[in-house]
């Protein structure tokens, strides 16, 4: 065997093993980007849903307020109807 094909061998074989490597790194870099990004995607959905039950909350206290005022107008009604009847 000549040392020209020799030396190309080696080089390609050397070669081979440093592209599986640089594959092997590039391939670590993008899951780390998307994951970066799939969790600021799960925090954003998590503050939303903090804030829609933080509405429903505060629509929930005005929902009873108004109840517990339609209530006392019921019994005072009531009161005057047992009074006339």
């Amino acid at each position: 065997m000549s040392e020209p094909i020799y030396l190309i061998t080696i080089g390609l074989f050397i070669f081979a093993i440093l592209g599986i490597f640089g594959m092997r790194y590039l391939s670590v870099i993008a899951q780390a980007k998307y994951r970066a990004a799939n969790d600021e995607a799960y925090r954003q959905l998590a503050q939303q849903a903090a804030a829609a039950q933080a509405e429903s909350a505060v629509a929930l206290k005005t929902l009873q307020a108004t109840l517990d005022a339609v209530h006392t107008r019921l019994v005072s009604v009531e009161k005057v109807l047992k009074e006339v009847g």
